[in-house]
């Protein structure tokens, strides 16, 4: 399986997971309102990657980082090493453990699949 493959997979299974959670765990109208918004645009435009590929990767890779950002934020509010005011918009099930680990699972996958989707250089051997 090559890298923008294994890359789509976990974005698909981000954007899955964030989905859900926004709709089980309800922490209100509007801020359920805003993710569904926001994952149904970076649907649209994982969508469009797969199907005419090219610079759309940038797009998608700048989904995933926002998503690395919201989660790392979650997770450091959980923590206590900065307070937002948000606290209820990171628990999930109600439960704090619970929460810390989709937070750090959720933060990683993020990042990993922004470590696979942004087009790098190709390096060139000097031997």
């Amino acid at each position: 399986m090559d890298k923008t493959r294994l890359g789509i997979g976990l974005v698909v299974g981000v954007l899955v997971v964030q989905t859900a959670a926004s709709l089980l765990w309800n922490p209100g109208a509007t801020l359920t309102g805003i993710a569904l918004a926001f994952n149904a645009v970076a649907a649209v435009s994982t969508f469009l990657f797969v199907r005419r590929g090219g610079q759309a990767a940038w797009v998608v890779g700048g989904w995933c980082a926002g998503f690395f950002g919201w989660h790392v934020l979650g997770l450091g509010e959980l923590a206590g090493w900065w307070t937002t005011g948000l606290d209820a918009a990171f628990l999930v099930g109600g439960g704090y453990q619970g929460s810390v680990v989709y937070q750090a699972v959720m933060a990683t996958a993020a990042g990993f699949a922004v470590h696979l989707l942004l087009p790098r250089q190709r390096q060139v051997s000097e031997t």
